[in-house]
């Protein structure tokens, strides 16, 4: 039998690419280790929002901003993002995210994002989701400040409005401006009521020094919110320092957990989990191989100096394991004793919380966590998603799908 041409069989896959045919194989796990018995919550994945950018942008207040946008769009079809070099897609090798935009749909209208997250969410056996937008992870870096200000408020009444106020099972932490102090605290006050939104974050490809008393009224206004802050992190070959790597794989493997370690030394060092005590903070894909590693630094350094972090009442390494982290990218276990060490320094059977982060290349199946033969039973819920649904105050039962109806409604 003859075999279709590289371009023949291109355009196969793309007449036959469907998520659920896709994730055949995660829903038969799914299905063999019985998820809908218990709830599963993913606190990290995408969605592809630039299939909507001149919908978005209409809800940029700023006229001039807004026909900008609209302008490059339509001319170029270039959004306002400033460039990401990197291989995160493998040179073309996986196409899930580029194909994903021509599967099919039964709404071409914001509906659609809600339609595709809820068509791998099922296979995987996902109860909830949180959801993020994709590009939006370089925009700390865009040089105009206003233009990061002007899209991600836009951003959040988009979401807020046609996805997050119509499907229960989708949430988000919304994106904070960072480089604007007085936009982000806006968006908080504006947002942190709306449903669906569990939280906020900040994206930590930036150079922003988290400690900075700019920041102050904000932390204090989602802390009397009972909002959770999150960082997540990314990559930027562009930096000095990634710029000495000829390989993306080296980019990758340090660049996620590098952004998370400058911010959360910062936070802790001057001393903002004494200040703001009820502010949770979560720590978005790094893996954990990194979070024991700054623990055992930063408890050295200040037992040597911690005339340098006056604010301090306990060791780093405590504040540290009241905070939240993500699961993805789980490192794999070749290390049995490290990896067990690791998720007990961490205090996982409570903090640790459980993602996806799909469609991107390295995402997450639920079985990384479920397993792991260390973990008791409890502890794979709980990381699956009680740890997650008790932070975000969402509602712990699963959903499944009702047999008369067939729509998904709460298991119990």
């Amino acid at each position: 039998m003859e075999l279709p041409s590289s371009t023949e069989a291109h355009r196969l896959s793309v007449q036959e690419f469907d998520t659920t045919k896709l994730l055949t194989h995660a829903a038969a796990q799914a299905a063999e280790r019985r998820y809908k018995e218990f709830l599963i919550v993913d606190i990290d994945s995408h969605h592809q929002e630039s299939e909507h950018l001149a919908d978005i942008y209409t809800y940029i207040d700023d006229p001039v901003i807004r026909q900008t946008a609209l302008s490059f769009l339509k001319t170029m079809g270039r959004d306002l993002m400033p460039g990401r070099g990197g291989y995160q897609d493998m040179a073309g090798r996986i196409t899930r995210s580029f194909l994903r935009r021509l599967e099919k749909t039964a709404d071409r209208g914001a509906k659609r994002n809600s339609e595709l997250a809820l068509r791998w969410m099922d296979a995987m056996g996902v109860d909830y989701t949180c959801l993020f937008p994709g590009n939006m992870l370089s925009l700390g870096l865009h040089p105009q400040i206003e233009i990061e200000a002007a899209l991600a408020e836009a951003y959040n009444r988009w979401l807020c409005e046609r996805i997050l106020a119509h499907e229960k099972r989708l949430v988000s932490m919304l994106y904070l401006p960072f480089n604007d102090p007085e936009a982000s605290y806006r968006i908080v006050t504006e947002f942190a009521d709306k449903p669906g939104v569990v939280g906020f974050l900040v994206t930590s490809v930036r150079y922003n020094s988290v400690h900075d008393n700019a920041y102050m009224r904000l932390y204090s206004a989602l802390e009397e919110r009972g909002k959770p802050l999150a960082f997540h992190a990314a990559y930027n070959w562009d930096s000095r320092y990634m710029e000495q790597m000829n390989r993306f794989i080296s980019v990758h493997a340090l660049g996620f957990p590098y952004y998370n370690m400058l911010h959360m030394t910062n936070w802790i060092i001057n001393g903002l989990p004494e200040r703001f005590p009820k502010l949770k903070l979560m720590w978005i894909e790094g893996g954990v191989a990194w979070i024991p590693f700054l623990m055992q630094r930063l408890d050295n350094e200040y037992m040597m100096r911690s005339s340098e972090a006056p604010l301090l009442k306990r060791l780093p390494s405590d504040y540290m394991r009241e905070m939240y982290y993500a699961t993805q990218p789980m490192e794999l276990v070749r290390n049995r004793k490290l990896m067990v060490a690791s998720l007990e320094a961490i205090d996982a059977d409570t903090q640790l919380c459980f993602s996806t982060d799909y469609p991107h290349w390295d995402f997450d199946l639920p079985s990384t966590v479920y397993d792991l033969p260390f973990l008791s039973s409890q502890a794979k819920r709980n990381i699956l998603g009680r740890n997650a649904a008790q932070l975000f105050g969402i509602d712990a039962r699963p959903w499944k799908k009702d047999a008369a109806s067939g729509k998904m409604v709460y298991a119990g």
